[in-house]
């Protein structure tokens, strides 16, 4: 409505010679009139492009479905397969590597009728320790239920502390060459500054409550006695840690205390070290171990729109926000 009330009444070329400025006019006049035709054109170019993402969108969401329900459990061919689930990244609690997703994947391996043997292919530089023993225990259990169907754990490019955690749950490890093993340790990191905010003038102002609440916060001078405390708790961490590579591994781990402090190996040296069973692939295993070469996959997948978010991005849906505000 503004547009309509205030445009200025139209003047004839004519008549503009007699009113001081008219040059001035016609030209404003002129560049409002451009102006306005891009703005229709934009508007319009911005609604058609809504338009075939909505139906790009309608027309490929009964795939999208189809694929968000495919767990391998849908499989009907009768015949035995090798149950497949994945493992990768950062091990945390949001995260696609959480204990709930791979329980999750692991259980429906383990319940579908056709499954010969389950592989957990793993390539995680670690992450949760609590994330880890989660599924570290689930796969004993069930390893226990069961027993008819072998789990073993192939690490693709790196399987490291958390990662090899949950590894040493399986029956049985393999690994590239050239992968990376072990980091069998626990750390938790911090930095000081202390030195640098006096040079610089900055006066710290943190308020507590508890006396060493603060210990762990970098412009304050270092806790000896919280530090202390720490590394206590560390040890006792890492000292779980070591119980379970030894359960899992049993006497197949060679008499090196060097296992244990921290240090990967690749996956060459760490057949001699016993860290793995031997050098193997998901396709040699289930080809030439579990004799079922078709491997089928069971890892928990986000829901369609999830997927849909992720694969767009956050700056996209901005983008479509943005063309939505300028069309209303």
């Amino acid at each position: 409505m503004w547009s309509v009330f205030n445009k200025k009444p139209r003047l004839s070329i004519e008549e503009s010679h007699n009113i001081p400025g008219w040059e001035r006019d016609v030209v404003e006049r002129l560049a409002m009139g451009a102006l306005e035709e891009q703005r229709r054109a934009r508007r319009w170019g911005n609604f058609f492009k809504i338009l075939l993402f909505l139906y790009l969108f309608i027309a490929l969401l009964p795939l999208i479905l189809i694929s968000s329900k495919h767990l391998g459990i849908d499989d009907e061919t009768g015949e035995g397969h090798t149950a497949l689930v994945q493992l990768n990244g950062v091990i945390s609690d949001d995260s696609d590597a959480s204990a709930d997703k791979i329980i999750t994947a692991l259980r429906r391996a383990f319940k579908d009728p056709d499954t010969q043997g389950v592989i957990l292919r793993i390539n995680s530089p670690g992450g949760s320790p609590v994330q880890s023993g989660y599924i570290n225990d689930e796969m004993e259990r069930l390893r226990e239920e069961y027993s008819d169907i072998p789990l073993y754990a192939v690490v693709t490019d790196i399987c490291a502390s958390g990662g090899y955690y949950i590894a040493v749950g399986a029956e049985k490890i393999y690994a590239d060459k050239s992968s990376l093993v072990g980091s069998i340790g626990v750390l938790m990191s911090s930095f000081g500054l202390v030195d640098a905010i006096d040079k610089l003038g900055i006066e710290r102002r943190l308020m507590t409550a508890g006396e060493h609440k603060g210990f762990l916060d970098p412009f304050l001078p270092k806790d000896e006695y919280a530090s202390e405390h720490l590394q206590i708790v560390l040890d006792q961490l890492h000292g779980q840690f070591i119980a379970e590579v030894k359960e899992g591994r049993g006497d197949r781990l060679a008499d090196d205390d060097k296992i244990f402090s921290g240090l990967i190996w690749s996956g060459e040296e760490a057949v001699k070290l016993g860290l793995i069973d031997d050098l193997a692939t998901s396709s040699s295993i289930a080809r030439n171990v579990f004799e079922a070469e078709d491997i089928v996959e069971f890892t928990v997948e986000d829901d369609y729109l999830e997927r849909l978010s992720k694969s767009l991005g956050a700056s996209f849906g901005l983008s479509i926000k943005e063309q939505f505000q300028k069309i209303w």
